[in-house]
């Protein structure tokens, strides 16, 4: 009698992971489709001014593939660089400048603010001097940046044209990241997937949705609506600072869009499980705005969704229980589905699909990681420099 309960149990939860997978498929924003791209754009007939703000930080190994990208933009208006050098120890201003010489192309300004203050992360503390040096040039549009995103001799001109032709206040393109370690193909792909889930595109785009999110490796913003939302100053304590970004230009009145590229790429490596497990852990706690009922929530909810159901099938086969295997299969089946149009975005094999179960517990540990991290007083240490603040963790990049 207690099997046969235990095993009804089972079923009614594998029940309750499908009924969660079929609302997902159907009713969040259509989040596991990987067709939005730049919206349909004309060209305009006068080029605005844009000026390109890279906050770095000891990235020598990377600017050599990021950097010359920049400056071969195709851009028939005026455009610069402005490389903002956030206290590196690798010779990263001055490999900017050489890149520079030997490369030609877009104009290309090297400073650097100095240490941030406190409440300030680095990059943001980077961002707000690039953004000052950049409005001397009155631009009406900013590219914000990372220092490892490569670009397409027409991305800025089609961000540009993207953003005129839509009347976006930002065009954000969520950067191709590198798959080619065994680690990447099993993680990376899921990172942008659930981000896609928690932010899903083709919401952003609407007007008047609620939805809010931008990546931050490649960034275009109206200068004005900047200067409406209080850009970076009103973000200055966010630990996700690309969606802190969206959020308050959408508060300000500000029209969104975000979507995947094409022809923007990341070039920074995460080979070892132990480099993306870093990359996840560092916010993912703060993600959750540091409440542990939201992670007990999380938890929860990652279980019921991307575990239950191997389990259930698993289990339900092993006990004979038919309703079990049956409701488990059927939901692993459902995610797998959803999870294979951004496996073929990013070119890895399809199998990888029914492994989405233990990415999303690799998810979850790390996010339990996370906060363990936090609870422990260690705060965030990114490249050298330790942030105390649970509000102040910096961005990849």
């Amino acid at each position: 009698m207690g099997q046969t309960a235990r095993v009804s149990a089972i079923a009614w939860t594998a029940a309750g992971s499908l009924v969660a997978w079929l609302w997902l498929l159907l009713c969040q924003g259509f989040f596991w489709r990987t067709d939005v791209r730049l919206p349909p754009r004309t060209e305009p007939d006068t080029w605005p001014s844009v000026c390109v703000v890279v906050p770095a930080r000891d990235e020598a190994t990377v600017l050599p593939a990021s950097l010359p990208s920049l400056l071969a933009q195709d851009y028939p208006g005026r455009a610069e660089v402005f490389l903002v050098d956030d206290g590196s120890t690798d010779g990263t201003g001055a490999l900017a400048r050489e890149l520079a010489r030997r490369h030609g192309g877009l104009p290309l300004t090297v400073d650097s603010p100095g240490e941030p203050p406190p409440g300030w992360t680095g990059k943001l503390w980077a961002v707000r001097h690039g953004i000052g040096l950049a409005r001397a040039r009155e631009p009406e549009y900013l590219l914000l940046t990372d220092a490892d995103i490569a670009h397409a001799p027409d991305s800025l001109r089609a961000l540009v044209a993207a953003a005129r032709t839509g009347g976006f206040d930002v065009v954000s393109q969520m950067a191709r990241l590198r798959v080619q370690s065994r680690w990447e193909r099993l993680v990376v792909p899921a990172f942008v997937y659930f981000f896609a889930q928690l932010y899903p595109f083709r919401r952003i785009g609407r007007r008047g949705a609620r939805t809010a999110a931008a990546a931050g490796g490649c960034v275009l913003l109206r200068a004005d609506a900047a200067e409406r939302a209080r850009i970076p100053e009103a973000v200055r304590h966010a630990v996700i600072d690309d969606v802190a970004l969206a959020r308050a230009v959408r508060e300000a009145g500000g029209r969104l869009w975000l979507g995947l590229a094409d022809r923007v790429d990341s070039v920074r490596p995460y080979p070892r499980l132990h480099d993306l497990w870093r990359m996840v852990a560092r916010s993912a706690y703060a993600q959750l705005r540091h409440s542990p009922l939201l992670l007990a929530g999380t938890v929860a909810g990652l279980a019921l969704v991307y575990l239950v159901p191997p389990v259930a099938f698993v289990a339900g086969a092993a006990a004979g229980d038919t309703a079990a295997a049956v409701l488990g299969l059927s939901a692993w089946l459902v995610m797998a589905g959803t999870y294979l149009p951004m496996l073929r975005y990013y070119g890895v094999a399809a199998w990888f699909a029914v492994l989405l179960p233990f990415t999303a517990f690799l998810y979850l540990l790390m996010t339990v990681d996370s906060a363990v991290q936090h609870y422990r007083g260690r705060g965030a240490a990114w490249k050298g420099r330790t942030y105390a603040r649970p509000d102040a963790v910096p961005d990849e990049g």
